[in-house]
């Protein structure tokens, strides 16, 4: 009996312990802590260089001024990375990352790696609301989307799970176009130097700030055209590109491409693990849209010339829970089209 009270004198001493530590002040917590920022992508694309200046800049916004670390766990389109977030990764603040926009809703189209629900993670919010595109090298002869119907265009893709891939697919299942998925690569800076070495001809669901932030080069050197925009609105850049959106024809297609390119809203996530305590939730929530009003951080960016629409996390969680709540014959339909 006298062991057994003392096990269960310890067990309330360390459930007191963890509960005085959840009712830490924010500031007392994150003070002489250390942040770690995940990138589901490998270094020098589009999602690690958002990341990279985020980390930079948002410790100044969150009480107790933590360090926060960006590194990289890519993988499977940043699946790894949104499985780890959800299963393995601290749930106490410290730990937050970015994936794929569309990396949220493949358990929704029936993706057989994820082991998350996207409804629970903890969103912080977003850097942007993205427009993607497909772009042809120069030498490929395609200039314009009608090209695809008849010409077969190799593009680089990342992953199944990744928009690379799924968007490629969705325009051949949707419009017949002829593109051809070499996939495999670690991330967007590979596809493109895959494109520069002549591997793929191209690359569909490349963010359009990150072609003007990294190969701006390649547009005023012509040595891509940009095809098609794959979005449920047209970028104010390209007016004269066509949109997939316009493209539709019958009210089951505006509905599959809703689906799938609502994801374009969320154009740079972030998140953290389900389970944060709300008031350390709600600090980074917090620290992120103040970031994204910092004048060092909006000069950096425009240095840069990465673009920044932000989004809020409250504004994530909503759209997460009203594309989960899709007729699962629609979703199924669509999963069809891009697996």
């Amino acid at each position: 009996m006298r062991a057994l009270a003392q096990i269960s004198i310890a067990a309330m001493a360390l459930l007191g312990s963890v509960d005085q530590t959840r009712a830490q002040a924010p500031a007392d917590f994150f003070k002489g802590r250390t942040i770690d920022l995940y990138i589901g992508y490998s270094v020098g694309g589009g999602y690690d260089v958002y990341a990279r200046m985020i980390a930079r800049h948002m410790g100044r916004h969150i009480p107790g001024n933590p360090a926060i670390v960006p590194k990289n766990m890519e993988g499977a389109g940043s699946i790894r990375l949104a499985n780890w977030l959800y299963n393995v990764a601290p749930r106490d603040g410290t730990a937050f990352g970015t994936v794929s926009r569309g990396a949220p809703f493949d358990p929704l189209l029936g993706a057989p790696a994820t082991q998350f629900d996207a409804r629970e993670f903890t969103w912080i919010g977003s850097a942007n609301n993205e427009v993607s595109v497909c772009v042809a090298w120069h030498t490929t002869g395609i200039a314009r989307f009608q090209d695809l119907l008849s010409k077969e265009l190799v593009v680089g893709g990342s992953s199944t799970a990744s928009d690379t891939d799924q968007f490629a697919r969705l325009l051949n299942a949707l419009f017949g176009t002829k593109l051809k998925i070499a996939t495999g690569y670690p991330g967007g800076n590979e596809i493109n130097l895959a494109i520069e070495r002549g591997e793929v001809g191209g690359r569909c669901g490349w963010s359009w700030s990150s072609v003007v932030a990294t190969h701006k080069h390649w547009l005023e050197q012509k040595r891509i055209a940009v095809l098609i925009q794959t979005a449920l609105t047209k970028h104010a850049d390209l007016p004269d590109v066509p949109l997939i959106a316009d493209l539709t024809r019958t009210e089951e297609e505006r509905q599959i491409v809703w689906l799938i390119f609502a994801r374009q809203v969320m154009g740079r996530p972030f998140m953290a693990p389900p389970g944060v305590p709300p008031e350390r939730a709600e600090v980074l929530r917090e620290a992120f849209m103040s970031t994204m009003k910092d004048p060092q951080f909006l000069a950096e960016a425009e240095k840069a010339k990465l673009e920044i629409m932000p989004v809020s996390g409250a504004e994530i969680e909503k759209l997460v829970k009203e594309v989960y709540g899709t007729p699962k014959a629609t979703a199924a339909k669509a999963a069809a089209m891009i697996r």
